[in-house]
Formats: structure tokens, C-alpha cells, sequence
């Protein structure tokens, strides 16, 4: 993952002020002040390790030590249970940490591992897609859910609404249709690519003649989405192509038949909205 930045120490900060509070009234009953221990972090489940860092930040914010790493991250791993890293120091402060370090590592994770799942699943028929993430994320945590993504083996789709321009059906409505809101683009931001959003062929035949770099392909089934990419080929010719990205209910089960029809890229909301936490524990013992 390598060195967190401000932010991220801006945000393990939260979370711990948010779960320990005034303090860990626990810990404290059970655990001397000066009692030491050391603590085992443990993958239960496969999947692809992502977060490490976050997890070191959380011990050391709650005084219990230093982590070190024994895997190296954005691997995927079959083999489990098993050790992806110790800690060592103060037992209050491992056991204060410990939910905080175990939510933020399980949590992108999860997102690196579904992400992987995916990936896998888009080359298994022969497709070459890319997958991406969205927009669809976790406030306050995009950078590092779409870092996560890119961990396990995705790439990342615009990062917001400011750097890069994506017309969907509601921005075209507004700006007078399909050819009308690529211009306004273009005018407004000459030495930007323009994505637009089709819904049907007569859509993609009109953003593949307004010029637009890459048609999102919302919704449409498995033979629709072929005659866009060979509509896409006849037009492009000698010149540049257009690309194409496949979006709307992808799933496990769907997106190696829509990486096959030949779209350029398939996105897909759930590695970040749905994706479920990777299992780790941490086992504790006396130093």
C-alpha cells in the first residue's frame, strides 16, 4: 500500500475517537498499564490482502506498537488460515485498536478481493475487458476503496465529477440531445476525452458521429452490445476507434459473456457498494 498520507492519518484518527472515545474501559479493567503483549493477524478467508498500512496506523494511534508485515499485499492468496502480520507493544493499546485496524484491512480487503473475482471472471471467455469501479462508494473513502480496486487487479473510472466528463440521459436532455451535448462538452473542455451514456444503437450510432471518445453502453443485452461494438468498428475504419464500456447489473455469473462480445471496458458498482468484508481475526497473547 506504502506511506499513508495526512488524510488517511486524518482519518484512522476518527475512527478511533469514534470507537474508543474517552477511553477503553475494558482494556483497562483487564490489562495492566504496563502490560506488553504481541498479536497475530490472520486471513481466515482467500481473497487478496489490502490495507496494511491503515491497520499499522490504527495500532500506533492507540499506543500499541508497530506492525510488521509478513505477505505482500495485492496477491491473491488460497492458503488460510494464515499470518499476514504481527504487533507488538502495549496490550491496552493492541486491544484498542484492534477493531478499527481489523474494520479498515477487512474492508478494503473485501473490495480488492471481489474486484479480483471479477477481473478473473471477464477473462474467462476469451474477453479482454478492463474492469472498472464507479462513482459508487463509501463518502470520505473513495480514494482508498478505488485504490483497492486497482489492488486487486481493476482499473479506476473518473475519480469525480472534476476530472472527467461523463454525459449521461439527463445531461444530454438537458443540452438538446446526444450531438448537442458532446459539442457543448467539447466547447466547454476542448483537451478533455467526452464519455457519453447510450441506451440503445440509434444512440451509439449518434455519439460515434458526434466524435465522443468512449460510449457507455447502459443496460443493453449481450446482442445489442455486439452490434454496438461492430457499429463502433465500421465507423472508426482507419481512424481513431471509439471506445466502449458496458455498464448496468454486471455480475459474477454475466460478465464474462459481456467482456466476449469485444466492449473495451465493463464497469461495475458492486466491487465497491456490495462488496463483502474479507475475514481476519487478530489472537493475542502475553509478551
Amino acid at each position: 500500500m506504502g506511506p499513508i498520507s495526512g488524510e488517511e492519518r486524518e482519518l484512522v484518527g476518527r475512527a478511533l475517537a469514534e470507537d474508543v472515545g474517552p477511553g477503553d474501559i475494558t482494556a483497562e479493567a483487564t490489562a495492566d498499564a504496563n502490560a506488553r503483549a504481541r498479536a497475530r493477524i490472520v486471513q481466515k478467508a482467500p481473497g487478496v490482502l489490502y490495507g496494511l498500512d491503515l491497520a499499522a496506523e490504527a495500532f500506533a494511534q492507540a499506543g500499541g506498537g508497530e506492525l510488521d508485515k509478513l505477505v505482500l499485499e495485492g496477491q491473491w492468496r488460497d492458503s488460510v488460515p494464515a499470518e499476514v502480520a504481527f504487533v507488538s507493544g502495549s496490550a491496552r493499546g493492541l486491544l484498542s485498536g484492534e477493531r478499527v485496524a481489523l474494520n479498515l484491512l477487512g474492508h478494503l480487503s473485501g473490495i480488492a478481493t471481489l474486484t479480483a473475482r471479477f477481473v478473473e471472471a471477464a477473462r474467462s471467455e476469451g474477453g479482454r475487458a478492463t474492469v472498472l469501479d464507479t462513482r459508487k462508494t463509501t463518502p470520505g473513502l473513495r480514494a482508498l476503496e478505488k485504490a483497492a480496486v486497482r489492488a486487486g487487479g481493476g482499473a479506476n473510472h473518473r475519480l469525480g465529477l472534476y476530472d472527467a466528463i461523463l454525459i449521461k440521459e439527463n445531461h444530454a436532455a438537458l443540452a438538446g440531445g446526444t450531438a448537442a451535448a458532446v459539442a457543448r462538452a467539447r466547447e466547454a473542455q476542448p483537451a478533455r476525452p467526452i464519455e457519453i451514456e447510450c441506451r440503445d444503437l440509434s444512440e451509439v450510432e449518434a455519439a460515434l458521429a458526434a466524435g465522443a471518445e468512449r460510449l457507455l453502453l447502459d443496460n443493453m443485452g449481450l446482442a445489442e452490445l455486439a452490434r454496438a461494438v461492430a457499429a463502433r468498428d465500421a465507423a472508426a475504419g482507419s481512424g481513431e476507434r471509439a471506445e466502449l464500456e458496458a455498464s448496468g447489473g454486471v455480475t459474477l455469473e454475466t460478465i464474462a459473456a459481456i467482456s466476449a462480445t469485444g466492449v473495451d471496458y465493463i464497469s461495475v458498482g458492486a466491487v465497491t457498494h456490495s462488496a463483502p468484508a474479507l475475514d481476519l481475526s487478530m489472537l493475542l497473547e502475553p509478551a
